[in-house]
């Protein structure tokens, strides 16, 4: 053997340690029957965040909230404070009460962990109330997905319950005022109010049973339940398939986006750390709840300027906007002024929203699956009503701080209650009908578009001494997004020996209404003398034999009028057939297949 002879290295006789720990698994759990989930296409939008952070931030509670379990006392009995806060030195107060300062200031971290728990909280409502308006807006809780869109709003409704529930455990002074409030509208229910009054307080408020029963609620029930919708709601999510934006490639029956694993996998566990530490920076630097301030709950004490969180606003805003209306039914008083903004307003905003995607299918008629989203401004309905929904919502918020405004603006309580009074009725319908007629505005400024292109901002000078401005046309991307708005389809073939679409045939039928061209190009096999780059649309070829009688076939049936788009001498984009057919509005017809070809 020389020396630059070496021996021929031996064979790989064992797999690697990981594909061997990968069959064991398998072997037991058979992970590779869950292969194809690794493979999961998720697409890519800014919108679809709002999700995440709301999974995210529920991530954080769960992890802050078992943490809090270790110190926090649940118990209304009185104990007098002597601990490290001096201005409580004294001060008779329940050991709940006791049990949170003693966090705030005796635990190592314990203010910081309370003031995580609290921001997280009030980001995952949000993060949902968003995150339930981007799907009202584009339409995804269409076919097939209306359960889910009931799981959704369920889990909207409890964790908001939830916060309120976590919110008055501190048992001070703030959050007994939100409690007593609540033990008001339970009564406030005719017939039942007394029975869930004594359910949920456990006798006459406040009682000595509240906390503890508030406590098991806030960290065994609801949690719970919150977990087992959170998980039929993503693998209900899984199933259907994640909805996308209409656009190149895109279509009902695909998803364009990533995998699962590794690209979004990756991306979504750097999410996790950036929401989790804008959370922490928050806990950090923004002091919330300092309920050493407020003191401890008195049933004859109450704080000036006292506000729930921000979620609960709107039914303290109906509240103060209600009159103090009552009357009595069989000798029992019936409190309208606070049946019906706490009970009966809240009830049907919750059920308008809930069974939308029914009252909308009814109304419209519409029984196809939907895997692609809409654009607000393509349904201004419906984009209408939401921010009108919105605009309630807000009107009721601040009608809610009409004391605080009061205070800070030096403004009249009583103009400001009439205010939100008037305002509850005229700035919804207001709202409605501006956001209405801006969806409208915006599809006419996108038709112009196509039809003229975008505006350059170059003048040009014509021969015989007109000024023009040079449109230039959109990239075939932008102008599939607008043109796919609404799927075209090309005009059925005529029957053998014509050259005419058919038309209804029976004695009374109506003339047919006329029919958008195709934005397809035509087939170079069922058309082999025309050019199939050619942008023009489809006509029937006419003989001497067959023109009289398409003359008289012609009689019943009005020929889309074509509008043509000037040349691009005279600095417009480049001409195009446009059929102009008396719907909702015009739209394009002589597109070409390049414009629905992916990139």
């Amino acid at each position: 053997m020389t020396g630059t002879d070496t021996p021929a290295r031996a064979g790989r006789t064992t797999a690697p340690r990981g594909e061997r720990i990968a069959d064991w698994t398998d072997g037991r759990l058979g992970i590779y029957n869950f292969r194809f989930l690794v493979r999961k296409v998720f697409p890519e939008h800014w919108s679809f965040m709002f999700g995440e952070i709301a999974l995210y931030s529920f991530v954080v509670l769960l992890v802050t909230g078992i943490w809090l379990t270790l110190f926090f006392d649940p118990s209304m009995s009185e104990t007098v404070y002597h601990g490290s806060y001096g201005p409580l030195h004294g001060v008779r107060m329940s050991q709940a009460y006791a049990s949170t300062v003693h966090i705030s200031f005796e635990v190592r971290g314990g203010l910081f962990i309370r003031q995580l728990h609290h921001w997280s909280a009030l980001t995952m409502i949000g993060a949902l109330c968003l995150h339930t308006l981007r799907h009202f807006l584009t339409g995804s809780f269409r076919k097939p997905r209306e359960v889910n869109w009931l799981f959704g709003f369920t889990l909207l409704v409890l964790v908001t319950l939830e916060g309120f529930v976590g919110y008055s455990l501190p048992d001070d002074l703030l959050s007994g005022t939100g409690l007593r409030i609540a033990e008001g509208v339970t009564l406030a229910i005719p017939l039942v109010g007394t029975y869930l009054s004594m359910f949920l307080f456990g006798g006459e408020f406040p009682g000595h049973n509240v906390i503890g029963r508030f406590y098991g609620f806030h960290i065994l029930l609801i949690p719970g339940i919150v977990v087992a919708l959170l998980t039929v709601h993503l693998i209900l999510v899984f199933y259907h398939k994640h909805t996308q934006f209409r656009g190149p490639a895109r279509t009902e029956k695909n998803v364009v986006g990533q995998p699962l694993f590794p690209h979004y996998t990756a991306k979504a566990g750097g999410f996790f750390f950036i929401i989790a530490g804008v959370l922490s920076l928050l806990a950090g630097i923004a002091q919330i709840n300092p309920v050493w301030t407020y003191g401890p709950y008195r049933p004859d004490q109450i704080s000036q300027g006292s506000q729930p969180d921000w979620y609960m606003g709107f039914l303290e805003g109906a509240l103060r906007a209600m009159p103090a209306w009552e009357f009595s039914l069989a000798g029992y008083t019936v409190n309208l002024g606070i049946l019906i903004p706490a009970v009966i307003v809240p009830t049907l905003m919750m059920a308008v929203i809930a069974l939308w995607p029914f009252l909308e299918a009814w109304v419209t008629g519409d029984r196809r699956e939907h895997h692609l989203l809409d654009r607000p401004r393509d349904h201004p309905t419906r984009t209408a009503f939401g921010i009108g929904f919105v605009a309630l919502y807000l009107v009721l918020f601040f009608g809610g701080a009409n004391d605080v405004l009061a205070q800070e603006f030096h403004l009249s309580l009583n103009q400001i209650t009439w205010s939100v009074r008037i305002g509850v009725f005229v700035v919804p319908a207001l709202t409605y009908i501006v956001t209405r007629r801006i969806c409208l505005g915006l599809q006419r400024r996108e038709r112009d578009t196509l039809l003229h292109g975008r505006e350059t901002g170059r003048i040009r000078r014509l021969p015989h001494g007109e000024f023009v401005e040079v449109h230039q046309r959109l990239d075939r991307r932008r102008e599939y997004e607008l043109l796919a708005r609404k799927t075209y389809t090309r005009c059925p073939p005529p029957p053998p020996n014509t050259t005419a679409c058919p038309t209804p045939t029976g004695a009374g039928s109506p003339a047919p209404p006329p029919q958008p061209l195709a934005l397809r190009q035509p087939d170079r096999q069922a058309h082999p003398g025309r050019d199939a780059r050619s942008p023009g649309p489809l006509r029937p070829r006419r003989t001497r034999r067959t023109r009289r009688p398409l003359r008289q076939r012609a009689r019943g049936l009005q020929r889309p009028r074509l509008l043509q788009r000037p040349q691009p001498s005279s600095g417009h984009g480049p001409s195009e057939p446009v059929s102009a057919d008396s719907g909702a509005g015009r739209r394009l017809a002589g597109g070409r297949e390049a414009d629905q070809e992916p990139h």
